[in-house]
């Protein structure tokens, strides 16, 4: 958390950056992307053709891709699927923001777990079925439970308070990643980042 996936606005480098000045002669390349603020899986393309092969897996429907988050307030939905189409690139107060877009906006699809109550908070395990930006953060955001420490979706205050307790991003983590991949089965898996583990110990 806290390095970007590559290069970019206001990022000199990212990782496949740092992965392609540490070994020149080798082959690298982001299979897929996750915010520079989340922790966890992260798939990178050793060839040209592993590349190919995972990016056609990411897309099947047997592809199974699970986060952790901790989001704001008491979760009383139970399990949720939250099918609400978002448009990217829309502009509020100068910054560039996603939105849940019922017209133009394109499916996505997020199910929402409960696995942990605390006070003021509730802990999720959030299986994604599309990869658009941003989505759990809005989704999160939409069913009024924003993503804790989320400075784009959630109050200002409340953003404030989680970093006034010790939590110094937003609480999201790419626990988990389920693909078929050269006729087998794979699971690639993250053990929550300390930091995170840190703050449900202080809840």
């Amino acid at each position: 958390p806290g390095l970007a996936v590559h290069a970019g606005t206001g990022q000199r480098f990212g990782l496949i950056e740092v992965l392609r000045a540490a070994r020149p002669d080798e082959y690298f390349e982001l299979v897929h992307r996750i915010d520079r603020q989340t922790s966890g899986v992260l798939i990178v393309a050793r060839s040209r053709a592993a590349l190919d092969a995972l990016r056609d897996a990411l897309n099947d429907v047997a592809t199974q891709k699970r986060y952790l988050a901790l989001v704001e307030g008491a979760w009383r939905h139970g399990i949720r699927e939250v099918d609400a189409p978002l448009s990217r690139d829309v502009e509020r107060a100068g910054e560039r923001v996603v939105t849940v877009d019922h017209v133009q906006g394109k499916t996505s699809l997020s199910i929402f777990s409960p696995k942990q109550a605390y006070r003021g908070a509730t802990l999720m395990s959030v299986a994604i079925r599309t990869g658009r930006t941003h989505q759990i953060r809005v989704h999160a955001a939409h069913c009024g439970h924003p993503v804790a420490g989320d400075d784009k979706y959630a109050a200002n205050a409340a953003t404030a308070r989680w970093k006034a307790n010790g939590l110094a991003r937003m609480f999201l983590h790419a626990e988990e990643i389920q693909l078929d991949f050269n006729g087998q089965r794979r699971v690639f898996k993250a053990p929550l980042a300390r930091d995170l583990e840190t703050t449900l110990r202080g809840l």
